[in-house]
């Protein structure tokens, strides 16, 4: 099997799922009893929250502990809109965010609140100087993506941090769920984000955790009710297997991190160099510095996104169409749409999204399978 659908989910790294199972065993108390076993669970939590501050470099309680990117999203955007309403009601977003920003503003606009969705160019990036023209006295957030997780763009958001120092009270919101151990951390972790959004599965750990960065001082409100878990913004009792799970993943994944980015790169690049001989490919992805290092979206014209997943499927080789929250309804990509694809060429985008464990081997069967594949589609369309 070659699995080149990382971007959707990651197979967990057994050393993780040990540690899962040897907490759930052994750690079982709840981390707010006041006995021994709750104090012992209470500590492996705050030591699974230092370790992530350390690798990020930012302080621990400055990270809390959600379900994961989609939990995350919510609440930096409905918390961050109803913390500042009184303030104003305007939100900055862009066109080709993930849907658990898209939907999030929705909801906020069916409440009043005035939402800014924001054009991209043919490489799907938003433009610096249309942030800057949409903001108004009343815009309370910026809300943009790291990584596309369709295309792979990278978004200038360490720049939109530099635009946003001028605009001190407006707070922004980094959806990183795809940047995460990609060699991106200075332009994620610029010191004008305020909160940024993780989630667990997207490195190796379980799936139902992720976790959230919020600057000291910025206000959010807490979506869930309940215990006060969290300094009184996250309620629910902590999943502390999952937690001392991710914590484990995030070291794994930042040990050198440098080799294994580049290592994704060269496996990109030689994909893309192949594939972009045939006539009937369109690449949507670009092999550059503006681009994540790990993600391939492209299009064999005439032939549906879906029928070339399952093609590929029968030669033991997992890629997805453009987005794995919509693959099963069949809706062409909004990412590709934003950026003005025609809707023949969007309906027929698959990605192939790497990490660190693929292999320059699965790339040389991969093209393999695709040049019989190619010819199979060509004859149909002939």
């Amino acid at each position: 099997m070659i699995y080149f659908d990382n971007s959707a989910t990651t197979k967990p790294d057994l050393s993780v799922v040990d540690t899962y199972s040897k907490v759930s065993k052994n750690i079982w108390g709840n981390p707010s009893s006041l006995h021994q076993f709750g104090e012992q669970s209470f500590n492996l939590l705050e030591q699974s929250r230092q370790q992530i501050a350390n690798i990020l470099h930012v302080f621990p309680d400055e990270i809390y502990f959600t379900s994961g990117g989609t939990e995350g999203d919510n609440w930096a955007i409905k918390g961050t809109a109803f913390a500042k309403q009184k303030y104003g009601n305007h939100i900055i977003t862009s066109s080709i965010e993930h849907p658990a920003v898209i939907n999030s503003m929705k909801q906020l606009e069916r409440l009043g609140f005035e939402v800014t969705y924001l054009p991209v160019d043919e490489n799907g990036k938003v433009n610096i100087e249309d942030i800057k023209s949409s903001i108004k006295k009343s815009t309370i957030l910026v809300s943009i993506m790291a990584v596309n997780n369709e295309v792979g763009s990278i978004q200038p958001v360490d720049k939109i941090g530099e635009l946003l120092k001028n605009y001190p009270n407006i707070q922004y919101h980094i959806d990183a769920v795809q940047g995460i151990g990609k060699g991106l951390h200075d332009i994620i972790f610029n010191d004008r984000a305020d909160l940024i959004t993780f989630s667990g599965h997207k490195f190796h750990a379980p799936r139902g955790v992720g976790f959230m960065y919020k600057r000291r001082g910025k206000k959010v409100v807490p979506l869930l009710a309940g215990g006060g878990q969290e300094k009184n913004l996250r309620s629910s009792t902590e999943n502390l297997p999952a937690i001392a799970a991710m914590a484990r993943a995030l070291r794994l994944l930042t040990d050198n991190e440098t080799v294994k980015v580049a290592k994704q790169s060269k496996i990109k690049k030689f994909i893309f160099d192949y594939i972009s001989k045939f006539d009937n490919v369109v690449i949507f992805s670009k092999d550059n510095n503006e681009f994540a290092p790990h993600i391939l979206c492209f299009a064999i014209k005439g032939v549906r996104g879906e029928t070339i997943v399952h093609a590929f499927e029968s030669y033991g080789i997992f890629i997805s169409t453009t987005s794995a929250c919509s693959s099963k309804k069949h809706l062409a990509s909004s990412t590709l749409t934003a950026m003005k694809v025609p809707e023949k060429e969007s309906t027929s985008a698959v990605r192939i999204s790497l990490d660190e464990n693929n292999t320059m081997a699965e790339a040389e069967k991969f093209i393999k399978a695709f040049d019989m594949l190619y010819e199979k589609f060509k004859k149909l369309n002939s």
